[in-house]
């Protein structure tokens, strides 16, 4: 097919998602039903109405009204430097396309070749614990080093640590929005998407300068649960939308994985509830690891192999154990309660001078991390 067939074909999906009243299952009703975009607009309305669409929605088809939205929706697509992902693409996630309701085509910015990887869904609360956040940032990264691509939402919180720590590692990630992936939601996080869209990707069903309405965001979660083996939840309350896509993915027959939490934090009221309901506990990323299926264990298995002379080399590397003082200071941070510098001082004897240069050392060694306030927490 020539650059101006694609371009041409191109338009017919794009007509087809914004076609008025014609939502992701009638579409993919009319896709199994008709065959392509092109020759469901060549159809004619008892053609359209026998495979079960509403005469009104026909009657939309039929008049290609569609068409000049599709052209502008086009032209979005190149000035943001995106791809077209139709459902009978062949880089369509092959596990997305199995679920009840796939998405009949997605926008693709970055690596679109991410599509193909084996991925995990990492999701959790906006408003997450030091702890929360510092168990995203050290799994996501671990499962990304085995090989995992790690998909998540971007949003605040869990999501976004699990980004950053992928971004960080080399790994590869990819985020899934709730609106175009022309658009940045939530606006902090602008940076952020930049740089997922330069070593990663970022996806989404809705068409280029979607807004970020609220009721996206629950539809797009059963992308990150569909196209992933399973998902991992980080913190979240009981009916928070971690919740809902766990629930999503247990009907997508995926693995269900969660971290425990605190048992007086509300934050830890999702997880520790899908743990009693059988969700796989996790603690290390071999817990993930060992409850996939055997093929897609064997597909990491081989990434690592490739790898290995990499990893053997930089195991190889000698670190300078930490000093007595840095080893005191250690052991008076715990890993989910943040310790201010005035308490370290007092309870280790140090001057705030000494405390402070060790601090530095270890924040900078990745044994623990600086928050607002000059509040330290263990890194894990």
């Amino acid at each position: 097919m020539t650059a101006a067939e694609v371009r041409e074909e191109a338009v017919y999906w794009l007509a087809l998602r914004m076609t008025p009243g014609l939502g992701t299952r009638k579409s993919v009703q009319l896709l199994n039903a008709i065959g392509s975009p092109r020759s469901i607009f060549e159809a004619s309305r008892s053609t359209l109405t026998a495979a079960g669409i509403p005469s009104s929605v026909a009657q939309s088809i039929a008049s290609g009204c569609a068409f000049d939205d599709a052209v502008t929706q086009q032209s979005k697509l190149k000035a943001a430097g995106a791809e077209l992902v139709p459902i009978h693409d062949d880089r369509y996630p092959a596990r997305l396309r199995e679920i009840y309701d796939p998405p009949p085509m997605l926008f693709a910015r970055g690596r679109v070749e991410l599509l193909s990887t084996l991925m995990l869904g990492v999701v959790g609360t906006r408003r997450p614990t030091a702890y929360g956040t510092a168990a995203s940032a050290r799994l996501s990264q671990d499962l990304a080093t085995a090989g995992l691509t790690i998909a998540s939402g971007m949003a605040r919180g869990i999501d976004t640590a699990a980004h950053k720590a992928v971004l960080e590692s080399g790994g590869n990630t990819v985020a899934v929005f709730g609106c175009g992936v022309d658009m940045i939601y939530p606006a902090e996080n602008r940076k952020l998407s930049e740089q997922i869209a330069d070593k990663g990707l970022l996806l989404s069903e809705f068409p280029m300068g979607a807004p970020p309405y609220p009721q996206n965001f629950p539809v797009r979660n059963r992308i990150i649960s569909g196209m992933s083996c399973g998902v991992l939840i980080i913190e979240g309350a009981e009916y928070s939308g971690s919740a809902i896509t766990a629930r999503l993915a247990l009907k997508q027959d995926r693995e269900v994985f969660a971290v425990p939490g605190n048992i007086t934090s509300k934050a830890s009221w999702g997880p520790n509830l899908l743990i009693k309901q059988g969700a796989k506990l996790v603690q290390d990323w071999n817990d993930v690891f060992v409850d996939l299926p055997a093929e897609d264990r064997r597909q990491l298995a081989a990434l690592c192999k490739q790898r290995m002379p990499d990893m053997a080399a930089q195991e190889s590397l000698e670190f300078e154990p930490p000093r007595e003082e840095m080893k005191q200071l250690l052991a008076l941070i715990p890993r989910d309660n943040p310790t201010s510098l005035d308490a370290l001082v007092e309870a280790s004897g140090q001057s705030a001078a000494e405390a402070l240069a060790s601090l530095f050392e270890m924040e900078m060694s990745g044994m623990i991390r600086q928050l607002p306030g000059k509040q330290f927490v263990r890194s894990w």
